[in-house]
């Protein structure tokens, strides 16, 4: 669709710009995804690596959005990718790296990783996410929110106004997706039961679980859970290369002097290194207040018959389970 959209920018606005300059804008888009089209030029094909770098994941995209979002949440950031620019050099048509760097490229993964454990998947965050779905699933058939995503001339509107649109507007037809905006203007989210970590030896052949997963795994209880009343939320948390290690695909050189290019594995650096490079994030919610005691045992079920154990670190607060309980 980015494609699409710069093609609609220029067509709409009659901007007078080169065809072959646009060609190379749009295959810089597409350069790190499935989609990435037939280069029209081999001469520095580095430039490809700068935008979205699909070959090893550095790229000026990570180095605004892991600042920006640092300084925004009042995080501490101990990347500094001035340092990388000011050292960087091209070598056979790729980019490389001073060998002295190999920690500060670490630390751009392992804080892009932090920020995405920390905030881009906070339990509340994604609780808010999971809320935004179904409120837009729900309106989508009166407001024909997914017949604009093929066209550029539309498209461009599905922004946060839909979220007002929905909240202000009277109709009938939107009345549950407007209960649920509202909801989360009361800060009345889907309630958090828990989560557990994947065990290590389970990561790579990890089935998604479902919200029917959770309801099979009910025992009796006072209550029958339904399928609509869960949420599950299934968090991949990753330094870029899923269970690969990104400095793998890098290569490095040892000074100014020498035009050698070579790779670095993290043992020849330090032994403190991670060796695995990926988690996966397994979380529960309920969507009504007085059903959390039920899917949290749902849950624990689950993970019990899965794992042979409670893989979850903490139980659900009994606290949590009685307050809404008492509201009933």
């Amino acid at each position: 669709m980015s494609v699409n959209m710069v093609d609609y920018i220029v067509d709409e606005h009659h901007i007078d710009v080169d065809p072959g300059m646009i060609k190379r804008v749009k295959e810089m888009i597409l350069a790190s995804s499935e989609f990435s089209l037939p280069r029209s030029s081999t001469e520095k094909g580095f430039l490809y690596d700068i935008v979205a770098n699909g070959r090893n994941g550095i790229d000026v995209d990570k180095f605004d959005y892991i600042a920006r979002d640092c300084r925004a949440c009042g995080l501490g950031c101990n990347f500094e990718f001035q340092r990388l620019l000011e050292t960087m050099r091209v070598l056979d048509d790729e980019i490389c790296y001073r060998a002295k760097e190999y920690l500060s490229i670490h630390k751009l993964f392992a804080t892009r990783a932090d920020l995405y454990r920390t905030v881009y998947t906070h339990p509340k965050v994604k609780a808010i996410e999971l809320m935004v779905v179904d409120a837009l699933v729900q309106a989508n058939d009166y407001l024909e929110i997914s017949s604009h995503i093929l066209n550029p001339s539309v498209y461009w509107k599905l922004d946060d106004t839909i979220i007002k649109t929905i909240e202000t507007a009277p109709s009938q037809e939107l009345k549950e997706s407007r209960e649920l905006i509202q909801r989360i203007r009361r800060r009345n989210l889907y309630q958090f039961c828990n989560e557990y970590a994947v065990p290590k030896g389970m990561v790579e052949n990890f089935k998604k679980v479902t919200a029917q997963d959770i309801v099979c795994s009910q025992k009796s209880s006072g209550v029958t859970l339904r399928e609509e009343d869960v949420a599950v939320s299934n968090v991949k948390i990753d330094l870029t290369r899923g269970k690969h290690n990104p400095l793998e695909s890098i290569n490095f050189f040892k000074d100014y002097d020498s035009d050698e290019k070579f790779t670095i594995s993290n043992d020849q650096v330090s032994h403190l290194l991670p060796t695995t490079y990926q988690d996966m994030i397994v979380r529960v919610y309920s969507k009504k207040p007085e059903l959390v005691e039920a899917i949290s045992d749902a849950f624990e079920n689950f993970q019990l018959k899965t794992y042979g154990i409670k893989a979850q670190v903490h139980s659900t607060p009994e606290k949590k389970k009685r307050r809404y309980n008492a509201c009933i």
